[in-house]
């Protein structure tokens, strides 16, 4: 069987050569947070997530912190059964990477993202918008839907897969997230 060139971009990706590696973290570390970039590092994953080398197609490079999720645990003035440190973002890092690059630019939409590397203190992802303006996506059947008011805003009502993913909404075993949960429903008796 004749294997196409995604598969071996694919594999490439998931045997990197070190020093390649090592120094385009460096780079990224060293650059802003939000880089518009030219065109894809993982073409084959952003091809998969509906990315075209076309007009109107837009990929912007985000570096996350790492940490910090938790809030900080008070010192002064609390009962001890309140000076629980909870998780207080329940917010996946690309959902989070979604929604930063989402606010940046405001005049284009958040299709999908992957990741592209980590570090010892950042996350780096890349995020897939589109110019919902554009003719050549207004002419698109394939994407045109993304120019329907329903769709505006994806990433911050969590509509994109990263953030249906987080709130719980792509099981497997069902395709609904049973509400209450299963957990829930169980303590309710007893």
């Amino acid at each position: 069987m004749v294997k196409g060139m995604y598969n071996y971009i694919g594999k490439a990706w998931r045997n990197p050569a070190r020093e390649t590696v090592q120094t385009r973290l460096i780079a990224w570390r060293a650059g802003q947070s939000l880089v518009k970039v030219e065109k894809p590092l993982r073409l084959d994953k952003a091809r998969i997530l509906g990315y075209k080398a076309k007009k109107g197609f837009v990929v912007i490079r985000v570096r996350l912190k790492r940490g910090g999720r938790k809030r900080s645990r008070h010192t002064h003035g609390r009962k001890s059964r309140k000076q629980h440190v909870r998780k207080i973002l329940k917010m996946s890092y690309r959902w989070v990477a979604e929604i930063r690059a989402a606010r940046r630019y405001l005049n284009l939409e958040v299709l999908n993202s992957y990741p592209i590397g980590k570090d010892g203190k950042y996350y780096f992802f890349e995020v897939i918008m589109v110019d919902p303006s554009k003719p050549e996506i207004k002419s698109d059947k394939n994407i045109n839907w993304i120019l329907s008011k329903k769709n505006r805003r994806r990433a911050e009502r969590g509509l994109t897969s990263a953030a249906k993913k987080s709130r719980g909404l792509t099981s497997k075993s069902h395709f609904m997230k049973v509400r209450p949960s299963l957990r829930a429903w169980n303590r309710r008796g007893k």
